[in-house]
This record gives C-alpha cells, sequence and structure tokens, in this order.
C-alpha cells in the first residue's frame, strides 16, 4: 500500500513563488563595481526572475541547455540562479579564476549555449573567446549597456530582460530530478569534472541548511556569502536565503577586509560564509582597530572551503565575541556535507575541548551518511582511526556529468571523497588530509593539515602549507612552506621548536622554506601540486 501523499515536485520555481507570496518587502544589496551599493526588493527580484526566463524561452532554447554565467555576487546574478532554471535550463556558474585553458574546456565540455557575463569580468573572454563554442553573450552592466570595451557581438543583459514580458511568465511544473544547476570542481588533480545537481537535490539542501543544527537560516537573518557564486552555488546560501526570506548583501567584486567589514556594519548582516584566507584578512583588521566596526548582530561566520585553524576560532570568540561555525563539503555534496554545531552532549566539556571539537569538520547533515574505508575495512568512530571518507545522500552526486571518472562513485552508491578522515564517538568527522596530500615517511603516515593549522597558530605565521618531498632514507619528508605575518619575524627553528611541543619528533617538518606567497587553485585553497612541483628536487636534511 502506497501513502497517499500529494506528488508535489521539490522545484526551484517552487521557492520562487513562495518567495513572491510572502517576502517581496525583504531587500537584495548589491555593492556595484564604483563601491556603490544597488537595493531592490524580492518583489524587484522575482519581477526580473520571470522576464529573464521568458527572454530565454524566446531564443530556442532546448530544455536543459546550459547556459553559463561568469559573475561576481550581485542581484543579476542571482537573477540567473532562478531565472536560467525556471526556463527549463541548467544554469552553469564558471570560475572566473580557472586558467584560460580550463575555462575555455569547461564551457566547452558543458556545451554552453549562452553566457551571461560581469561587466567586471569582460576581460577574460580576449583569452577564450576563439575557443568556445557560445551562440550569444550577454553582459551584466550597472548601468544596463554594454561596455565600450567589449568585443563585438556582446549584447546588453538590461536589453535581454526588457525584451520579455513578466506575464507570459508561468511557473513551470518540472520533474524535480531534472538539471537545475552544474558545477566543475577545481581540477586539481586533472582536467575540472562536471557536476550536475536536481532541483530535489537543491531544495532539500536549502531546506536542510534552513534547520537550526545546521546553518539556521531565517527570515530575519541579513546574509552576505562572501564565498563566490561561482564556488559551489556560494554553498547554496543563496537558494537557502531565498526559500526562507533573508536579507541579502552581495559584496560584488569588492573582497577586501575594509569593504567587508564596511557591509557587514552598514547592513548589520547577521550571518556570513566565506573561505578562512577571507577571514584571516578580516581577523587582522579587527586586531588592528577592534572598535572600527559595530559588528554586535554578526551571530554566525560560516567557515568552510579548508579547514579553519583552532586559533582563527579562539580569536574571534576571545578577542571580539564572534562565533566561527566550521563546515566542510564539496562540489559533489551541491556543497554542505558537515556542520560543526555542539550537541548537547559536549556542553558541560572543558572549554579547551570544546574549542578541539570546533575546529573539526562536525556532524554530518540530515540525510546525509558518512563513513571512513581504511587499508582493512571501515574505520571504527574512535576518533583515531582513519580511513578515505564515503559519503551519501539526498543531495549527494551520485555521478560526474558525461560519466567521467566513475571509479569515484561505489558500487553501493556512496562518493569516494579522496579525504583521510577520523570520526569520533558522536559522529564529529575530522578532516586529517587529502588521500594525495598524506606524507609517508619511514612507513609512517604524517598529515599534512595537522602541522599546517600548528603552525598557522604561531603568531608570526600568516600562511602555511606542508607537503612531501622525496628522501632517499625515508621515501618522504614533510617541507614547511610559510608565508610570515607582515612586520613579524621567526626563524625555521623558532618554527620546528613550536611543532615540536604537540608533534613527534619524526613527524616534523626538516626545513621550512618562507615565500611571498603560497599558490591557489580558483577556490582559493592551497595548491599543493604547484608547490610540489617547485620544490620537486628540493634536497631535505637528513
Amino acid at each position: 500500500m502506497k501513502g497517499l501523499t500529494a506528488d508535489y515536485q521539490l522545484t526551484l520555481p517552487a521557492i520562487l513563488r513562495r518567495n513572491e507570496a510572502l517576502f517581496g518587502y525583504r531587500e537584495v544589496v548589491t555593492r556595484l563595481p564604483d563601491k556603490s551599493f544597488h537595493r531592490y526588493t524580492y518583489a524587484d527580484f522575482v519581477r526580473r526572475a520571470k522576464k529573464l526566463s521568458v527572454a530565454l524561452g524566446e531564443l530556442g532554447l532546448d530544455k536543459s541547455d546550459r547556459i553559463a554565467t561568469l559573475a561576481w555576487n550581485s542581484h543579476q546574478h542571482l537573477e540567473a540562479y532562478f531565472g536560467v532554471p525556471c526556463s527549463g535550463a541548467v544554469v552553469h556558474t564558471v570560475n572566473p579564476r580557472l586558467n584560460p585553458d580550463d575555462l575555455a574546456y569547461v564551457i566547452n565540455h558543458a556545451e554552453d549555449k549562452i553566457l551571461l557575463i560581469d561587466e567586471t569580468m569582460l576581460p577574460l573572454l580576449d583569452a577564450i573567446r576563439d575557443e568556445v563554442h557560445l551562440e550569444r553573450i550577454f553582459v551584466m552592466s550597472a548601468d544596463g549597456a554594454v561596455p565600450d570595451s567589449a568585443p563585438d557581438g556582446v549584447e546588453s543583459y538590461e536589453d535581454l530582460l526588457a525584451s520579455a514580458d513578466e506575464d507570459d511568465f508561468e511557473y513551470p511544473d518540472f520533474n524535480e530530478t531534472d538539471a537545475a544547476a552544474m558545477c566543475y570542481t577545481s581540477g586539481t588533480t586533472g582536467r575540472p569534472k562536471g557536476v550536475t545537481y536536481s532541483h530535489r537535490g537543491i531544495c532539500l539542501h536549502s531546506m536542510a541548511s534552513a534547520m537550526p543544527d545546521m546553518l539556521g537560516l531565517r527570515e530575519r537573518d541579513t546574509v552576505m556569502p562572501v564565498v563566490p557564486m561561482f564556488h559551489v552555488n556560494a554553498w547554496g546560501t543563496p537558494f537557502t536565503a531565498v526559500l526562507v526570506g533573508a536579507k541579502q548583501v552581495m559584496p560584488g567584486p569588492h573582497l577586501d577586509p575594509e569593504s567587508l567589514l564596511e557591509n557587514l556594519t552598514q547592513e548589520e548582516v547577521t550571518v556570513t560564509a566565506g573561505v578562512p584566507t577571507i577571514f584571516f584578512g578580516i581577523l587582522r583588521k579587527l586586531d588592528e582597530d577592534p572598535d572600527a566596526y559595530d559588528l554586535s548582530g554578526l551571530h554566525d561566520m560560516i567557515i568552510g572551503g579548508s579547514a579553519a585553524p583552532e586559533t582563527m576560532i579562539r580569536a574571534f570568540q576571545e578577542r571580539h565575541g564572534l562565533r566561527v561555525l566550521h563546515a566542510w563539503g564539496m562540489t559533489e555534496t551541491t556543497p554542505l556535507g558537515t556542520v560543526c554545531n555542539l550537541t548537547t552532549e559536549k556542553e558541560d566539556l572543558p572549554e579547551d575541548e570544546k574549542y578541539r571539537i570546533r575546529s573539526t569538520q562536525g556532524i554530518p547533515g540530515p540525510f546525509i551518511e558518512v563513513r571512513a574505508r581504511g587499508d582493512e575495512g571501515f574505520a571504527p568512530w574512535d576518533g583515531d582511526s582513519m580511513g578515505e571518507l564515503e559519503i551519501r545522500g539526498p543531495w549527494v552526486s551520485g555521478a560526474y556529468y558525461k560519466d567521467e571518472d566513475p571509479d569515484k562513485f561505489t558500487d553501493d552508491g556512496w562518493f569516494r571523497t579522496g579525504d583521510i578522515v577520523s570520526i569520533a564517538p558522536g559522529g564529529y568527522m575530522e578532516i586529517q588530509d587529502r588521500t594525495k596530500d598524506l606524507i609517508k615517511s619511514g612507513g609512517e603516515w604524517i598529515s599534512s593539515v595537522a602541522l599546517e593549522n600548528e603552525l598557522m597558530a604561531h603568531e608570526a605565521v600568516a600562511e602555511a602549507a606542508v607537503i612531501a618531498v622525496p628522501s632517499e632514507k625515508w621515501q618522504e619528508r614533510p617541507l614547511g612552506v610559510v608565508v610570515l605575518e607582515e612586520g613579524k619575524s621567526a626563524t625555521e627553528e623558532d618554527l620546528i621548536a613550536h611543532l615540536a611541543r604537540s608533534h613527534a619528533k619524526w613527524s616534523l617538518p626538516d626545513s621550512i622554506e618562507f615565500v611571498e606567497e603560497i599558490p591557489r587553485t580558483a577556490a582559493g585553497k592551497f595548491l599543493k601540486r604547484a608547490l610540489r612541483e617547485q620544490f620537486k628536487d628540493y634536497a631535505p636534511a637528513e
């Protein structure tokens, strides 16, 4: 016997319809390229998203055709998040930080038909225009005009919207399993791979994100996603904010600490989200002048993308009264997988232990299941045993676009993440390393992440990465690569002695190299592949 629940499809049009009915009064604020602010309401947003949907339908696209975006966080990009899927097409957010070769590759591999591009990103077209097979290109500019610097053939996004009649829009009745959005992985180990998100997956991800023990977004919140909308859909926060009716503040291209702090203060932001490097900059600015900004309404700073060191979590809490909420996910998990809220079981623990737990990646979200596969089977949840993280759930990918790299998916439906983790009793997961970044020295495994976090706890260290370099005697040895804080100093001996307080002698780097900057991936993570190439002939002390 089947249940008699109505067959209601979970789709982005349903989220848009809810927003239109309930939250038209709430604002969407964008920091424009000239640093002025654009403001309009959700009622304006819905009207324009409808017009975009109608206009795209009149271009003769087929269902599920891909439409690419190259854009910062803005109200126009938000319109594409909903207007494109409501037209039956798939919105493909492209990362402008990719090198030109990968940029052209993902546009061609996805078979994008149309490109919506931010005016500040028009220079990127020069490097790829002859390599891609786009039918139309529309520029999203602050004044609606096509800039004089735009290549021939580029059209106005505002003219595209003006060509459509909002009254021609009808809420479509899609199947919830249809593709709505698409992102590509950062391609750290090869070519980027395509991940497609269903309407159902995005809707469930949005509902779960709004739950109190996840990100806890509410109508009364003001949300500023610093993580770019071209990076895994800004971790889904724009979709969730539209669902719950939260005000949104879009920082545009201005990701410097001063601009972000101005936004946080002026717009009275309550929730923000970004990668650790962004928040390191904010922390330094707050330390320089703690009274310059009023962040009293900011109750959650969601940090993900890479591990937030315990020292950062402590510094924000103890020096500025700001709470860091640690989270983990991947392109393949839409991306939210785990969130580190403390359960009641942890409330009476000593403060030091609570900080240690808050620096882990936390517990799985609703309907998300995790396991760690070691050399001898699945690792127990004892907090010490390690294995490669495997994950499954209703918003976790089951395959890559065009069925690439099928070995990343198990026969019983789990995704192999490539992250080496331990899972503690109670489900708290801690990333120990990536499989490709573990260092094997003298038959023992060394976690580069653990060393990096401890190095960044030193007051003189701004950034640190640890990689394996060849060793004839030990097979591999760890090498520390460090960027010092401006105006501060530390020697190799200082940093190794600092590590020795909490790490076994055999796991310590033999050497520390000081550099001006550490190369990063398009997603802002340390590009260890480049470091390994740079130091491939490095001879560590034996």
